[in-house]
């Protein structure tokens, strides 16, 4: 599954990427959720069974985003914007434990989110987590500035122009990656349009066979999801050295960027 655990291990590992940001203005903003605090308590009926069964959370409150923003001296009131690449249950649980915070989505995911289409979708798309939806703020993905060769980036309101939602159509139809600019550069998170570090590698892009087959399941426009993954790889083939693009689950990636294994929750003593 990860290409990485021992062939004999029972599971491999995937973890989910949140990033947190410190806005000029004041306040946080939260990019991505991962499961929250009802999803750990109440998971059924929260989480489908399905999903349960096939990737088997590790129930640990302090891997939470909102205890991980508490142990770095923040409160949950402090995170003013949540901005999502798209609202599968792994991205957005925790939206619940921000009750103050703006959500930012495309148009498109919560459309296809609220219409519950398939059976894969209702499975996915846990309306149990939405009870932020009168604080949701959606943005159509026909208007747009160009980004690094991308013609959609769409500023979000409330926000400073070094964060914005980049479409990457493919693994929902309202799937975006989300841009940010700090001191040394752009970080892309690219949420789900890709889940293996490797797939990045642009001389010879590969996925492990677990991770290919769990893609192709979930996703909604394969033709855009793979187009989207050539746009990416071309993104880091020709700036690389000004934009840093990791996915939205691979540990490898999340370790390199955080410096600290996936297992450790923000704020807590390396000791």
């Amino acid at each position: 599954m990860d290409g990485r655990s021992p062939p004999l291990a029972a599971r491999g590992r995937l973890c989910c990427h949140c990033v947190l940001v410190e806005l000029d203005a004041g306040g946080l903003a939260l990019v991505d959720t991962g499961l929250g605090l009802q999803d750990l308590r109440h998971p059924r009926p929260r989480l489908s069974a399905f999903f349960l069964a096939l990737v088997k959370p590790e129930w640990r409150e302090a891997m939470t985003a909102v205890r991980q923003v508490q142990a770095l001296g923040f409160s949950a009131a402090d995170v003013r914007h949540i901005v999502l690449t798209h609202l599968d249950f792994d991205h957005a649980g925790g939206l619940d434990d921000f009750p103050n915070a703006t959500v930012h989505l495309m148009q498109e995911e919560r459309d296809v989110a609220l219409r519950q289409g398939s059976w894969m979708d209702r499975q996915r798309f846990r309306p149990q987590q939405w009870s932020s939806r009168d604080r949701w703020r959606f943005y159509a993905p026909d208007r747009g500035e160009s980004w690094y060769g991308f013609d959609k980036a769409r500023p979000l309101a409330g926000l400073p122009p070094e964060i914005a939602l980049i479409p990457l159509r493919g693994h929902t139809l309202g799937h975006a990656g989300v841009a940010l600019q700090g001191r040394e550069g752009w970080l892309l998170l690219a949420g789900d349009a890709y889940f293996h570090a490797r797939e990045m590698d642009v001389e010879r892009p590969r996925c492990p066979p677990g991770l290919r087959l769990y893609q192709w399941m979930l996703e909604h426009d394969r033709r855009a999801r793979l187009l989207n993954q050539q746009r990416l790889r071309a993104l880091i083939r020709g700036h690389g050295s000004q934009v840093v693009v990791c996915s939205g689950h691979d540990v490898e990636e999340f370790e390199r960027l955080a410096q600290r294994s996936s297992t450790r929750p923000a704020g807590q003593a390396s000791g």
